[in-house]
């Protein structure tokens, strides 16, 4: 009974990743035309933000049905490309780099087109190495995912909080957080580690409680101190993986 049920279900992992493409296509859209506008602007983020969300939600519930497969393997990697490449490309494009030009040899380049293609281009190279070769235990390089959702955040908090960041320093976390994604650097498969030292059930109640709290800040300081303590989680991760990795070189060279 459970079985048959499970396998009536198996197109419901399928149809997360399409969400998660569709959202990121549509963020894409969003963002060529918002010229500026910061209301635009936030939709864009916001979808970036669901598209993870689901992202996140499609392999869970494939383990969860045992709906795991070669083609949802690759529709989640070209989903991936979409949402976390080439529309926070396009976003990051629309806020710091569109009016951004070099002047050579009376050619005007555009230097600001160049630097939004990083991403696309790191996150179409992560996805295609983890494809051919990964470990089940860590990521080689910064997943695409918590790149696409730092510059989807940024956003979010230039326009919502009240301290004002110099844009050099997004465009410096852009083209270093692209290098992440090509980088040999290990990262940590939180869901692994989690399904390994919990049950499912045990999993789902952690996750939930971090959704409630999550909707607690939001609800009480707003989207601005949301978006901010997300923000700051994902740079915490990002750190530890460059502290793994520099830790790793020490001992290498006392060795």
């Amino acid at each position: 009974m459970i079985d048959a049920l499970k396998n009536s279900l198996k197109w419901i992992p399928n149809l997360f990743t399409l969400g998660n493409l569709w959202l990121g296509f549509y963020a894409t859209l969003i963002a060529l035309q918002s010229h500026s506008n910061s209301e635009y602007i936030k939709i864009s983020s916001i979808l970036i933000i669901l598209a993870a969300l689901l992202d996140g939600l499609d392999g869970f519930i494939a383990r969860l049905l045992n709906a795991t497969s070669e083609i949802g393997a690759q529709l989640d990697s070209l989903a991936d490309l979409t949402t976390f490449g080439i529309a926070p490309g396009a976003l990051f494009y629309m806020i710091f780099l569109q009016d951004l030009y070099w002047e050579w040899l009376n050619i005007r380049i555009p230097l600001g087109m160049i630097l939004a293609g990083l991403y696309p281009a790191a996150v179409a190279f992560r996805l295609a190495r983890f494809n051919v070769s990964h470990s089940d235990d860590s990521f080689d390089g910064l997943p695409s995912p918590i790149g696409g959702l730092i510059v989807a955040l940024m956003p979010l908090i230039l326009y919502e909080v009240q301290i004002k960041v110099p844009d050099f320093i997004f465009i410096i976390i852009y083209i270093f957080s692209a290098y992440l994604m090509v980088s040999t650097i290990k990262y940590s498969k939180v869901q692994v580690s989690l399904f390994r030292k919990f049950s499912t059930i045990r999993v789902i109640i952690l996750l939930s409680f971090i959704f409630l709290v999550l909707i607690g800040i939001y609800i009480k300081f707003g989207l601005d101190a949301t978006a901010t303590a997300i923000f700051i989680l994902l740079l915490l991760y990002i750190i530890s993986g460059i502290i793994a990795f520099v830790i790793h070189l020490i001992q290498i060279y006392r060795l």
